[in-house]
This record gives C-alpha cells, sequence and structure tokens, in this order.
C-alpha cells in the first residue's frame, strides 16, 4: 500500500508552497474541514490521518513504533517526502504539534514554518513547569480510557472541546473518539499523555506560531507560554476561545491568527 493510501492523503488547493495539516489525539483529518479551505488560494493543502485514526490503513499500526511520537513524526516525514514538499508550513493541532517539531528536526528542508495550535511539549506537572495535570491525574485518566472508552469519550469528549453553549461540537467529538479502535486509542493517549519533548523545542529552526485559546483545559495558558520562550523564532496569539479545539470551535480566529503570521 502506497503512502498516500496508507495515511487517507487528500490534496486540494494551488500555490507554491505547500501546507500540511496534522490532528489530534482521537481525531482525523475532518477537524481541519473550517481551517484548510481558507488556504487553498495560495497553498496546496495536505490532509491526512495518523495510522489508527480516520481513514487510515489500521492494519499499518505498529504498537511498538507508535509507542513514541517519533513513529508517528517519521510518517510525517515519509509522506512529505513523497509529495516533495520542501520549505512547506506544518499546522498541527494538539499532540501533533510535536510530531511536527520532531519531523522538522529530522528533516529541516520540509518546513520553513510550524503553525501549533493548542501545543504541549509535556502535560505532567514537573518541578518548574505547569503542564495543567498531576502524574496521578494523568494515571487516573488514562485507567479511565483502559477500562471503559466508550464511557471514557463521552464523559472527556465535551470537556476537552470546552463549549458547552455548542453541545453539538462536544457530541462531534465524542463520536470521533468512539470510532477510534479501542485498542489504538489507549495506545495513542498513553503515548501522548506520558511524552515530554520539552528539549526539543530548542532545536527547531523553523519560525514558529503558538495559537492558545484563552481557556484550555488540556493545554493551559503556562503551556503555551511555556512554548513561545523556548522556541528560538517565535509568536504567541491568545485568540478569545474556549477549549483546546479551536480548528472547530473558533476557525475563524484560528485562520485570521494563521494568515496574520504567513
Amino acid at each position: 500500500m502506497s503512502v498516500i493510501q496508507r495515511h487517507n492523503i487528500k490534496l486540494a488547493g494551488i500555490g507554491p508552497a505547500t501546507m500540511v495539516f496534522a490532528h489530534g489525539f482521537g481525531c482525523d483529518q475532518n477537524m481541519w474541514r473550517f481551517v484548510a479551505p481558507a488556504f487553498e488560494g495560495g497553498y496546496r493543502t495536505v490532509l491526512f490521518d495518523h495510522v489508527g485514526a480516520g481513514g487510515s490503513d489500521l492494519s499499518a499500526y505498529d504498537p511498538q513504533k507508535y509507542a513514541s511520537l517519533d513513529g508517528y513524526a517519521d510518517d510525517v516525514v515519509e509522506l512529505c517526502r513523497a509529495l516533495d514538499v520542501r520549505g512547506g508550513v506544518f499546522v498541527g493541532h494538539s499532540v501533533s504539534t510535536m510530531i511536527g517539531v520532531l519531523a522538522s528536526k529530522k528533516a529541516p528542508e520540509l518546513f520553513d514554518a510550524l503553525v501549533m495550535v493548542c501545543p504541549s511539549p509535556r502535560y505532567i506537572d514537573d518541578a518548574d513547569y505547569e503542564g495543567g495535570f498531576s502524574e496521578a491525574q494523568v494515571h487516573e485518566l488514562l485507567d479511565f480510557l483502559d477500562s471503559n472508552h466508550m464511557g471514557w469519550s463521552h464523559a472527556m469528549a465535551p470537556v476537552i472541546m470546552g463549549n458547552p453553549d455548542h453541545p453539538e461540537l462536544g457530541e462531534e467529538l465524542t463520536n470521533s473518539f468512539c470510532r477510534t479502535d479501542p485498542e489504538i486509542a489507549k495506545s495513542f493517549a498513553r503515548t501522548t499523555f506520558l511524552s515530554d519533548n520539552r528539549a526539543d523545542l530548542a532545536g527547531v529552526t523553523a519560525r514558529c506560531l503558538v495559537i492558545q485559546c484563552s481557556e484550555d483545559v488540556i493545554a493551559p495558558r503556562s503551556v503555551g507560554v511555556y512554548v513561545h520562550s523556548n522556541l528560538r523564532n517565535s509568536e504567541l496569539v491568545l485568540i478569545d476561545a474556549t477549549g483546546h479545539c479551536p480548528n472547530l470551535s473558533a476557525p475563524e480566529a484560528t485562520i485570521a491568527a494563521m494568515k496574520a503570521f504567513l
């Protein structure tokens, strides 16, 4: 199976540069449907599903490879080289922001710019770092997911979406979580919530945009500030949006921040 088929890659748009959109945990490329079309006039846009998500080839899922974010970053490098991406823009949401960081370090020629929507290099608090969760909270969250995938999805998705006035958004995220293969979801959750990529920020050469929501239970404002302050060349934009998925809940603000940066 080709890399195009394996990742369910969808191409659109025209332009000299390529913009690659990467979705977060429990999601798929559909999460970019309100944002990606805004850039099709000036960029070739690439939407794809991480292996194990959406319309990807589930048979390609290798628990050992994907026990680390490096496995996902290797996929990004492979698919970008297959599509002849050079000097492009990587747009990552949530955990995919760090996948983009790793991919850009493995192959610096791929991306001139990284757009990080609600990034977090580490979710667990540390001595001088506020990640948003204690270690006990993260393990409690993972144990809940291990024991009851559907219950976890119904309980957590609305909290993560953070827009109680728009319950349809929480419902969409719930359905996305529920569609994910339970074993793959459990594995990706561990890879995500136990990761620590703080040390990787220093080596990023691409210029970066950090988009931070005013309220985000998964990646609080302190995390966005940390990411910005530890990148060599970055801008931090705080948008008036709640929750962890502004690509769905506040696409206009997300698009505006991206266009101003680019």
